[in-house]
Formats: C-alpha cells, sequence, structure tokens
C-alpha cells in the first residue's frame, strides 16, 4: 500500500495518521475538538530507535562507539523514524498499521512496525524493533503535543512519580535520582509502576496516559501544547540504560490514551 494518509474513526472519534509524516498520529479529534497542536512537526510521533538526546551523538555498542548526526547540536535527538516515510502494512475504519525499515544513519538493519488502534474512548499505539542480523541497543517512545487549551481552561497535568532524573545543564540526565519537583518541566520521571499520567481540560475532557513503560518526559515549557512521552528508557539511555534487541527479542511497547468528557 501506499503511504498516503489515513484516517481512523470509532464513535465520535477520528484520529489522522501521517505514513508519509514520519508515522505520526497527525490529529486527534474528540467530539470535533482537535486535541494535539497541528503542524507538520507535532501531533504525536515516534521516538525510534532512541528518545530524547544522546550526548554528543554518540553511543557504544560493545567495543564500537556509533556515531549519529547532530540534529539537535551538540547532541543527536529523538530518533530517525520521524525524518521519515513510513509504508502502510494495512488499514481498516478503525486501525492501522506501519512499517519502517532502519537504514543510514542508523548502523544496523531493523524493521519498526507501528500499530494505531482507535476506540471511542481510547487511542493505543504500539511498536516494535525487529532485527534478523545483527543485535543492537535501542529505544521507543512517544512524543505527542496534546494542546494546552481546548478552549477553555489550560490543562493540568497530575502524576506521582517516584523519581526525576536530575537533569544536567545540557538537559541531560546526570545519573542521579532526585524527590520529583514542581514544573515547569523538560525531564524524565521514573514510574516503576507503568506510567500513569493525568491530563484534564477543566469542564472539557480527562485524558489519561499510560504504559507498561515505567520512564516518562513530561515538557510543558511551550505555550501551545504539553508533552508527555512515555518511553522504553531516560534520554541518552542508548548510553545509560540500553535494551538490546536480537533476531530473538524484539524490544515491543505499548501507550494507550483513554479520555473520558467532563
Amino acid at each position: 500500500m501506499s503511504n498516503g494518509d489515513i484516517t481512523l474513526t470509532a464513535g465520535d472519534a477520528e484520529a489522522t495518521v501521517l505514513p508519509g509524516n514520519g508515522g505520526r498520529v497527525g490529529g486527534l479529534r474528540v467530539g470535533g475538538v482537535e486535541l494535539l497542536r497541528q503542524g507538520e512537526r507535532f501531533g504525536c510521533f515516534p521516538m525510534v530507535p532512541w528518545c530524547g538526546r544522546i550526548r554528543d551523538g554518540r553511543f557504544r555498542d560493545g567495543a564500537t562507539v556509533q556515531q549519529m548526526p547532530l540534529n539537535a547540536p551538540p547532541n543527536a535527538i529523538h530518533g530517525t523514524a520521524r525524518d521519515a516515510a513510513w509504508r502502510t502494512a494495512r488499514a481498516s475504519t478503525d486501525e492501522a498499521v506501519m512499517t519502517y525499515d532502519l537504514v543510514e544513519p542508523w548502523p544496523y538493519p531493523g524493521r519498526v512496525t507501528q500499530q494505531v488502534a482507535l476506540t471511542e474512548d481510547s487511542l493505543t499505539l504500539t511498536m516494535s524493533v525487529e532485527t534478523y542480523e545483527s543485535s543492537f541497543p535501542a529505544q521507543i517512545g512517544w512524543h505527542p503535543w496534546f494542546n494546552r487549551s481546548l478552549g477553555g481552561e489550560d490543562v493540568t497535568i497530575d502524576f506521582a512519580p517516584a523519581w526525576q532524573e536530575e537533569r544536567g545543564e545540557d538537559h541531560l540526565p546526570t545519573g542521579r535520582r532526585v524527590d520529583p519537583r514542581p514544573g515547569p518541566w523538560d525531564d524524565c520521571f521514573g514510574m516503576p509502576g507503568g506510567v500513569d499520567v493525568t491530563l484534564t481540560w477543566p469542564g472539557r475532557l480527562e485524558l489519561k496516559v499510560t504504559s507498561r513503560e515505567e520512564w516518562v518526559v513530561v515538557y510543558d515549557e511551550q505555550r501551545e501544547a504539553v508533552c508527555v512521552e512515555p518511553q522504553t528508557g531516560p534520554p541518552n539511555g542508548l548510553n545509560t540504560h540500553p535494551r538490546l534487541v536480537t533476531p530473538l527479542e524484539p524490544l515491543e511497547a505499548s501507550t494507550t490514551w483513554s479520555w473520558t468528557r467532563l
């Protein structure tokens, strides 16, 4: 199939999926109200094969040091897949499955599969990275830009992390864990029982972001939007918490957004 835009519907929920623009969800409307910030860099994009920043764009794999392009100098950020066209494997009324084959500048062959599944009151994103050749470290995450306002009061963010990754001057975790601090945030938090963050637009909508993963980056320093990013490890995690993709064991993760009207 082509990589043309896909519209999913379920009840009064409608999601637009953009395989040709980084496999991202370009929009999510509930009762006609758009929840995601609009624009070709926004919506919700997959972060793969790494999440957040890699210090100096370098990570070690055994004795080899790999260098990624510095697309957020002096670091590399958010993986390679969001800049690529994905292929649509299949699409129905309420589900789409896309694939992306890892290519240069990522040094290892592999395939990413992402499923987007919509119901009347939830959206679930599932991703896997698999290889048939050499093993490699990788991460999976999602970077949604939720609109700060849906026309009324600004959104509130409620969550109870076990810790916050101390952030250095370079915006990267220092490796120390500290007690969670008040926002605004561009910070990574640990939620060992699984990510569970509630966004509330007063009088409009409550939306829960959940995942079995235990890391979440919360970014609310921009005026237009707030980001709640579940991921399989912290920023710079290819160096500090590598998860290995092997021919026998893919890396898999999912996140669900479930909403109720207020």
